[in-house]
């Protein structure tokens, strides 16, 4: 399970998300391929956007459900130097195969960040070192980050 920091962040309103977004970014030491888990409509999207917000992003980041990899740039002054951020969404796969022929390895082993929705169906490709992350929604609405 990687490293296992044990860090939790708390998002109690959508007006400090990317505060909190920040405080998480510096929180991974170098991790570049985080796995997020989490059920549907928790807001794992919403929290990938306010982490590419924070990394200076300027285009819209969606899902990219049928793309399965989007690309963005990060501005030169972010956190996060080396520029691209990609962002998979592996809800729609069929086959590990497909993963396999988007040539999946150039993305997890280029030390760019990759951000992971639905890592539970491609399990078996993520690096050792990947960081494991599960958002959670309490019973008030807010919601928790762990890692």
């Amino acid at each position: 399970m990687g490293e296992g920091m044990n860090m939790e962040i708390r998002i109690t309103n959508i007006e400090e998300i990317e505060e909190k977004a920040l405080e998480f970014v510096q929180s991974i030491g170098d991790a570049r391929v985080l796995a997020f888990y989490c059920k549907m409509g928790v807001g794992k999207t919403t929290f990938i956007k306010a982490i590419c917000q924070v990394l200076g992003v300027t285009e819209t980041v969606t899902s990219p459900t049928f793309a399965i990899v989007n690309e963005y740039q990060t501005s030169p002054a972010a956190e996060l130097q080396g520029g691209v951020i990609y962002h998979f969404d592996f809800y729609r796969i069929k086959r590990l195969a497909e993963v396999y022929d988007m040539g999946y390895e150039e993305y997890f082993y280029s030390g760019d960040l990759c951000l992971i929705e639905w890592p539970e169906l491609i399990e078996e490709l993520l690096p050792d070192d990947a960081l494991r992350i599960t958002i959670t929604e309490e019973a008030d609405g807010s919601r928790v980050v762990s890692f």
